[in-house]
């Protein structure tokens, strides 16, 4: 099962206008350094998921007119590229996905010597797990899964994944994220295990916790724990970290944490299909969204993390010190993207859940 991470809501984008609106100045790649490939670029992108004028902006500095096709999630992006790339230039995967679309030759290597902007990216995100080398990927935009909690119905900070799994005092009043991956993975964390464990006795263990401890679970919330959050359905949630920052926004009650035990990291990659019938362009608009103050103006606007370290420089600190966007390092260093880990080792936890929900 693949996460459906969702995105800010059109009636939410007000409350961002403004945040970090860095466009005036903004440096660009020559308009002859490009290819004389078609000045065009099919995008697939993720819904509210870009800067209010990025694409505006690489427009007027290229020529290059893109037009953006979103989806809704990581499978329906998978299914899409793998029955054949009906003309798409540039994707963004999840971390995971785009592992698996790395193994199923879905993606081709990026050519370096056209992305000079790589530099700016923080060394953390030079590298990573599911693509040695950046061969195949940049890092778009960050973030973790934590939990949301409104403060004046909580004893204490939260700081562990104890409040979800086996807290009896909050019975009827948890909401946990309708995700196999995440559930199980964040569960993993809290017993002391790298969440892309697949050692059947240990996660045996997990779906003995989350079977014991779903008495006290309200509802598992595919994309609106923080609606219910916010609404007083519920007075702790485990969420996105983007999703409880819009209503932080909103209720000053409301607050988010990643426990101290750890969780998954996650990373949204830019990268180009098999097939991208433009990949000079598609190498032109990587190395845009890594020029600092695009990237600034695009992070300051959809309010997650930014891989940047150029423009984390030039963003203010309401967001560069903001805890529910970039939380502590000793916190950050015992969290973990998620792997592609097979079907079979997928199967597994599909079981475990199919047998959590049945409980």
């Amino acid at each position: 099962m693949t996460a459906h991470r969702p995105r800010f809501s059109a009636r939410r984008r007000s409350v961002l206008k403004g945040l970090g609106a860095l466009g005036l100045g903004l440096t660009f790649l020559p308009r002859n350094s490009l290819s004389a490939e078609e000045k065009k670029l099919n995008f697939y992108n993720w819904d509210t998921y870009i800067g209010e004028t990025t694409l505006a902006d690489f427009e007027k500095a290229t020529g290059i007119e893109v037009k953006m096709d979103l989806f809704a999630d990581n499978d329906e992006l998978f299914a899409k590229l793998k029955a054949g790339n009906p003309g798409y230039d540039v994707i963004c995967p999840t971390n995971d996905n785009l592992e698996r679309m790395i193994k199923a030759n879905m993606v081709i290597p990026l050519d370096h010597s056209k992305l000079p902007n790589f530099s700016n990216m923080d060394p953390i995100f030079q590298d990573a797990a599911f693509d040695p080398g950046r061969k195949h990927s940049i890092t778009y935009l960050w973030g973790t899964v934590g939990v949301g909690y409104r403060k004046s119905k909580v004893e204490g900070t939260v700081d562990s994944w104890k409040v979800l799994f086996e807290e009896p005092k909050y019975a009827g009043r948890i909401a946990l994220l309708g995700d196999a991956k995440l559930v199980i993975g964040s569960a993993l964390k809290y017993l002391g295990h790298s969440l892309n464990t697949t050692d059947p006795a240990i996660l045996q263990k997990v779906e003995e916790l989350l079977i014991a401890g779903k008495k006290n679970v309200k509802v598992y919330a595919d994309d609106n724990g923080q609606d219910l959050l916010a609404a007083g359905d519920v007075d702790l949630t485990m969420e996105y970290n983007g999703d409880i920052l819009q209503v932080m926004q909103e209720d000053d009650d409301i607050t988010f944490a990643v426990p101290t035990e750890g969780a998954e990291m996650w990373q949204d990659c830019l990268a180009i299909p098999t097939g991208a019938p433009r990949p000079e362009n598609a190498h032109a608009f990587l190395n845009f969204i890594m020029d600092p103050q695009v990237e600034a103006a695009l992070a300051g606007f959809v309010q997650y993390g930014t891989p940047n370290a150029a423009a984390k420089k030039l963003m203010d600190k309401s967001y560069t010190e903001n805890p529910a966007i970039f939380p502590p390092a000793e916190v950050i260093a015992k969290c973990e993207p998620a792997l592609y880990l097979g079907e079979d080792a997928t199967k597994l936890r599909s079981d475990i859940w199919t047998r959590v929900q049945a409980a």
